[in-house]
Order: C-alpha cells, then structure tokens, then sequence
C-alpha cells in the first residue's frame, strides 16, 4: 500500500517500475532461440539414427554403443532445453496459462527459479555421466588428461548440485521457520 502512495507522488517511479517490470519480455526472443536450437538438435538426431540404422551390420557392439549414447546425449540435451525454455518462460517471462492440460509436464506446477537451478543442476549431472561413460569406453583411445579433466568436471557439476540443493533446503526450512513463528504471534 506504502509503494503505491509512493508511485502517486512520483509518476516518474511508476514509469520506471513499468518499464523495469515490462523488459522481462526481453527474454522471450531468447527462449524462441532456444527452440530453434532444439530444431537443430532434433535434426543432428535424426542424421545420427539414419547413420546408425544404415551402419548396424557392418559395424562393431562398442561402435553402436558410443552411437546411441550420442543419440542418448542429444535426448538428454534436448529435455535441458525444453526444461529451459518452459520452465524459465513460466518463471521469469509469463504465465503459460495451461489449465489443466493433459500434456502438461508434472514439474511445471511446481516450478520456481531455485527448483529450476536443481533440475538443471541434475540434468547436467546427466549429460556429464553420458560423455563420462563415453570417455570410459573410448578409454584406450583417450590421453589420461582428458580423462582426468572430465572426472574433474563431473565431480564439480556434483558438488555444485549438492551445494545448491543444500541451499536450497536451508532456505526452505528458513521460510517455513519464519511463517511458523509469524502465526505464532
């Protein structure tokens, strides 16, 4: 109530709050250049599959292996995407009004910026995993460097969710904590 008085007195704060609450549509053609980066992926997907469909006799269990968690990659990549793409339009652009979809995701109902941080947190987790594996079965063909350095990344990309998720928890229990006390009063 205080803020509104404030903006009533001084129009040109109202303007700026306008404006500063209007530039959130500055993300939108981002988001739009997300699903093209998607397309692309979609694309690099269907190519490989082709690749691997027409290879299969002629090529060995360890070659088909590192093909499909490529195509597993490129999957995993793409649901980051669309987590991206939905979740932060939701959270940070607008509302998508959906109501009550049957195709809505189940995470969307629940979405906010710090849920969002674990998720991606998780799915890079994922991505990591799949190179990772890849590494592992290409191991003899890898400079120990390389390998060492992908350890290392994954182990930070953990660290980094666990930290997040700790913080997270934290903040939660403190808001909770907070709200108790407030009604107690």
């Amino acid at each position: 109530m205080e803020g509104n008085s404030t903006y009533k007195r001084n129009p040109s704060l109202a303007v700026m709050a306008q404006l500063i609450f209007w530039s959130r549509w500055l993300q939108a053609p981002l988001y739009l250049g997300l699903i093209v980066a998607q397309a692309v992926y979609v694309y690099h997907f269907m190519i490989e599959l082709y690749h691997l469909v027409h290879k299969a006799a002629s090529i060995g269990e360890t070659e088909i292996m590192l093909i499909v968690l490529g195509l597993i990659d490129v999957v995993m990549i793409a649901n980051l995407l669309i987590m991206v793409i939905i979740g932060g339009y939701e959270t940070f652009v607008s509302r998508l009004n959906l109501r009550e979809h049957p195709d809505q995701p189940e995470w969307l109902s629940h979405v906010n910026a710090a849920t969002m941080k674990i998720k991606l947190s998780m799915a890079l987790i994922g991505i990591s995993s799949i190179h990772l594996l890849k590494t592992f079965i290409n191991a003899d063909q890898m400079k120990s460097d390389t390998i060492m350095w992908q350890v290392a990344i994954h182990i930070t990309f953990l660290l980094s969710a666990l930290a997040m998720a700790y913080t997270d928890r934290v903040m939660t229990r403190t808001l909770i904590e907070t709200h108790d006390s407030s009604h107690a009063l």
